[in-house]
């Protein structure tokens, strides 16, 4: 392979930290490299922006490439991503155009700690105090916390994520239950889960609902609007896997009808949140940015092993290439 002078796009770096979590030095003289700290969603400025490059870095599912925008960017021949699975990137199309795509490995166990960041700040409702006592309000105290000790949390999901943040419920002697579409008896035990045999009665049990679920045809508003209406007056809703697992305009009605207590949301159908999205509004939710993978210690893994794959193509021998 030629090891001309390659054009190389870091998409959607918002902390500025690729070039600091990671050693470039391998790639000197040989590729030419831009860094956005922008998502740009609309795919006529995303060809504009893209078409020169070959090389394409890209954060997780930030922007997509689906086969239309693969079509429009010729000069492309690798796509370096952020993980083993990117869903917002048509692999198996980008192998009949001859596109290669490598990801990375990762460290830790980042979205286990932002689940229980964000089921802890949400019952405690930190946000809401952390925000009265930065403004001098008056009144010490607004809000009462919500006890975890005996309450029960029901996991929408009980794969390696969900018996993770199960094991750490049962820290706070919660009561954990579980469902999903796939999800038997003895699996559910063997993760010391237990069993609810329909998504009904798990939303009607719970006082925290937490989805861990992996989203594709079939389990886009996996939560519909009839589901959100089976949850307790008092419950807390989270969800850290992927917006388009619930009906989001129902689930923004039941938050602003007060028909659940509050939510915790790091997912959203369009990410970056629209300015005047009707989330930021509320003040029974609890809002992060898509951060549940997000850690010092997986940038640090991410952008090496991107250095890694892109020295490994540019050198004729592609590795980590997700098929």
């Amino acid at each position: 392979m030629s090891t001309a002078l390659r054009r190389v796009a870091i998409l959607d770096d918002y902390q500025k930290v690729a070039f600091t979590l990671a050693d470039w030095a391998p790639l000197q003289d040989r590729v030419s490299i831009d860094v956005f700290t922008d998502t740009i969603s609309d795919e006529d400025a995303l060809v504009a922006r893209l078409e020169p490059y070959s090389i394409i870095c890209a954060m997780r599912e930030r922007t997509k490439f689906r086969a239309s925008l693969l079509d429009r960017l010729p000069n492309l021949k690798f796509i370096a991503t952020t993980g083993m699975k990117n869903a917002g990137i048509d692999v198996a199309y980008a192998k009949t155009k001859g596109i290669v795509v490598s990801g990375t490995g990762g460290s830790g166990d980042s979205t286990t700690e932002h689940i229980w960041a964000l089921i802890l700040s949400t019952a405690r409702y930190i946000v809401t105090e952390h925000a009265g006592v930065r403004a001098s309000r008056q009144l010490w105290q607004s809000t009462i916390p919500v006890g975890l000790q005996g309450k029960t949390l029901g996991l929408v999901g009980v794969g390696k994520l969900g018996q993770k943040t199960a094991k750490i419920a049962q820290v706070f002697g919660m009561k954990v239950i579980g469902w999903s579409p796939h999800l038997t008896r003895e699996r559910a035990e063997a993760a010391g889960v237990g069993f609810v045999e329909t998504k009904a009665e798990l939303l009607q049990s719970s006082d925290i609902v937490s989805i861990q679920m992996v989203l594709s045809e079939s389990t886009v508003h996996l939560i519909k609007a009839e589901d959100l209406a089976l949850l307790k007056p008092s419950a807390i809703f989270i969800n850290t896997s992927r917006g388009p697992l619930v009906d989001e305009d129902a689930l923004v009605e039941v938050l602003q009808k007060k028909k659940i207590a509050a939510a915790g949301l790091d997912v959203f159908d369009l990410e970056p949140l629209p300015l005047d999205h009707p989330l930021r509004g509320l003040d029974n939710v609890t809002l992060s940015p898509h951060m549940g993978y997000v850690s010092d210690d997986n940038y640090k893994v991410f952008w090496a092993h991107t250095v890694e794959n892109i020295v490994a193509f540019l050198d004729g021998s592609a590795k980590r290439v997700i098929v």
